[in-house]
């Protein structure tokens, strides 16, 4: 049997140090192997709860139906520190959403951000109606972010929401300015975003940005607040479905959608900073044949035990060609 080899020590082996000896290989350039695939996996309970203490043999990976070999296996959240994470927030400030509500949910990122702010730890902070605006690029500075809060308070409110192309927006910002390793360790990247969850007068399409999502590895969170999340009138009192949890965004990304009540947001946040950490990081090395053929590929991630529950990143990889080397 394949003996799956520890997080450091595989990533030792993926890298390629050129010097002519070791004085040098401080300065030496990096090379990462690119063949090898990853994805982000939760696994819960069946009351939802994040299991913990897993490994590789509980999971088995499939590329187009056919079984693959777990090369690298890593927790998210680990006894001796944490993976790298970068998280990007975007906070609906239409004219829809109640300043209360704002003010609440600014208490509710500071349980969040104090939750994660170490040094493997950025965040961004962005708001959205009309407009996409950046209050403060990534940072675990809590003066920044202190600084951000406050801007969010008098940010003008806007009468179209778009939701859809402020996630598009987050996304690019995590390709452009988060990194894409710290310590030879892949960094974990999310998107939080808080809404009413009704967008309008978006001009990206939901498809679009799951697409780019999954191609950017980025996991997606949506909070839906209580000024708009609509609750139904059955006994379970559990929130109707809004037009951004249909979409699939969250879903479709390996993310959570959550509801907000009036009197829940800094629980409901310190929830969330579980669930953002709480994941298994796997890779394998696609088929010989497919890692240069340009085409999508699904991948498929099961778990042996069957009371469990588990959602992945992303659906599948489109491999490179040999001109995009």
């Amino acid at each position: 049997m394949k003996t799956v080899l520890p997080a450091l020590q595989l990533f030792t082996l993926m890298i390629t140090f050129m010097f002519a000896g070791n004085a040098r290989a401080q300065d030496d350039v990096i090379k990462i192997d690119t063949d090898l695939q990853t994805f982000d996996v939760t696994a819960t309970d069946a009351a939802g709860k994040f299991v913990r203490g897993l490994s590789a043999k509980d999971f088995k990976i499939y590329e187009d139906g056919q079984e693959r070999a777990v090369e690298f296996f890593e927790q998210t959240q680990k006894a001796n520190g944490m993976r790298p994470i970068a998280i990007v927030f975007a906070l609906d400030i239409s004219g829809s959403v109640r300043p209360d509500e704002l003010g609440r949910l600014r208490d509710a990122m500071r349980v969040f951000i104090a939750r994660l702010a170490d040094k493997n730890a950025s965040f961004a902070i962005t708001t959205f109606g009309m407009n996409v605006r950046i209050l403060q690029s990534f940072t675990n500075d809590g003066d920044k972010l202190e600084k951000a809060y406050d801007k969010l308070l008098r940010e003008p409110s806007g009468l179209s929401t778009h939701t859809y192309d402020a996630v598009d927006d987050a996304v690019r910002l995590l390709d452009r300015k988060a990194p894409r390793y710290r310590g030879q360790i892949p960094v974990k990247k999310s998107i939080i975003v808080v809404t009413d969850g009704f967008p309008v007068g978006d001009t990206v399409a939901s498809s679009t940005v799951i697409e780019r999502a999954n191609k950017s590895e980025i996991s997606i969170f949506t909070v839906t607040l209580p000024s708009f999340s609509k609750i139904s009138l059955a006994p379970s009192k559990k929130p109707l479905p809004t037009p951004l949890d249909v979409s699939g965004l969250a879903e479709k990304t390996g993310g959570k959608n959550v509801y907000a009540t009036d009197k829940d947001f800094e629980p409901l946040f310190r929830s969330l900073a579980e669930d953002v950490t709480a994941s298994y990081l796997l890779a394998f090395y696609p088929a010989e044949e497919k890692r240069r053929d340009g085409r999508f590929h699904s991948v498929k991630i099961e778990i042996v035990r069957k009371d469990l529950i588990i959602r992945q990143n992303r659906v599948g990889y489109t491999s490179t060609t040999n001109s995009q080397q």
